[in-house]
């Protein structure tokens, strides 16, 4: 008797270990505050339970290889030449753009967040010269290089609205942040074949930073019926002044739709679509004005610029991105995501290097506070909590 009360209580438990996945599936990979699953790509994705801290960790990487001016592809070699013959005495041809994104935040109450996003960036572009400038150099180009602390994000956001206060199926939310000009618009063209040329500035797009402190207003909506969750990310930012170099980046606009299908209790996988528009730089760079940076002869303002890079009308955009992504929980309260972005549609401003592919690992972390409901349920640390994670 008393062995098949045995064979009877493995059998039940063994039901209830194929139970617990399902279960916690409805609760998503991270927090039951945030409605379950969100996106680490896209900022302002959930709201951590309250009185609790978040960080992410973001590498990410971006290529851009060719040219293209609105949609169509341009070839290098059709913009070298004479300068005084409208062509260029250097044209880029690829960039490999790397960045490191530290996000902290923390959750004051069941409707407000707020965080700080810092960035770290290495930025290499590699050049090519026309023939007079082969001869001179000796060399076909060079790879022009920065690297240092970007521009800060202050973000905040707060819950408009949710049908349930712990688990929602539907929420808005609205965001705020501002850019802080921490990086450096300084930087200089030391690596130029040329020792007379090293002490000019880089142009815009291989600056750190914007130089100006920069408003952001997005409005955040998402769903769920688990195990799918889905959802709608748009913002604004404004450049509102010129910086200290008497120029401006373009306004930009976001709008981010996600899918999320979680197949397991500890893995989702996951597809975007991103879509981004930049305006025109505004302004130009003081030392392009006066002569000091950029033109074909140097220190001669009315000659004509050394590279496309430098005329203002060869920025911003519209980019069209495909992004699929994993979603892993290697232990509670933490998770590694992975997603590749390509191209789907390109508009740009041009001539200017047009973007080939981008990929983001994130590591993300939640610590509760001893305020946190679920430091008082210890559910994190076993992983079988009421909250069920």
């Amino acid at each position: 008797m008393q062995s098949s009360w045995r064979t009877l209580a493995r059998l039940a438990g063994l039901c209830l270990l194929l139970y617990i996945p399902q279960a916690q599936a409805y609760v998503g990979l991270c927090c039951g505050k945030c409605g379950g699953n969100m996106p680490m790509n896209i900022p302002g994705g959930g709201i951590p339970e309250t009185h609790e801290f978040r960080f992410k960790i973001s590498p990410t990487f971006m290529h851009m290889d060719g040219l293209r001016d609105g949609t169509k592809d341009v070839d290098a070699n059709s913009l070298l030449g004479m300068p005084a013959a409208g062509k260029f005495m250097a044209v880029q041809t690829d960039m490999d753009m790397s960045m490191l994104n530290f996000t902290g935040g923390y959750s004051f109450s069941d409707k407000l967040f707020g965080g700080v996003m810092l960035m770290y960036q290495d930025k290499r572009m590699d050049m090519r010269f026309n023939t007079p400038m082969k001869t001179m150099t000796g060399v076909n180009g060079f790879t022009m290089k920065s690297s240092g602390i970007g521009d800060t994000m202050l973000m905040g956001k707060y819950r408009l609205f949710a049908d349930d206060p712990l688990i929602p199926s539907r929420q808005a939310s609205l965001f705020l942040g501002l850019s802080l000009p921490t990086g450096s618009i300084d930087e200089k063209n030391n690596r130029h074949p040329l020792a007379m040329r090293r002490g000019e500035q880089l142009p815009y797009g291989m600056q750190l930073g914007s130089g100006t402190f920069d408003p952001t207003i997005g409005l955040l909506y998402q769903r769920s019926s688990s195990p799918w969750w889905w959802g709608v990310n748009t913002s604004i930012t404004a450049r509102l002044h010129d910086n200290k170099r008497d120029y401006r980046l373009g306004n930009e606009f976001r709008i981010d739709a996600y899918a999320m299908h979680q197949f397991r209790h500890n893995l989702l996988a996951q597809v975007q679509l991103n879509g981004h528009y930049q305006g025109r730089i505004r302004g130009q760079m003081d030392e392009f004005t006066n002569g000091a940076s950029g033109h074909a002869v140097q220190g001669t303002a009315a000659s004509p610029a050394m590279t496309p890079l430098w005329n203002t009308q060869n920025y911003g955009g519209t980019n069209l991105f495909a992004t699929l992504g994993l979603q892993w929980q290697p232990a509670p309260l933490h998770i590694l995501d992975l997603n590749v972005g390509v191209p789907l549609y390109r508009n740009l401003n041009g001539p200017q290097l047009e973007t080939d592919y981008r990929v983001m690992l994130t590591w993300y972390m939640e610590i509760p506070t001893r305020k946190s409901v679920r430091a008082r349920l210890k559910g994190p640390r076993s992983g079988t909590g009421k909250l069920g994670f």
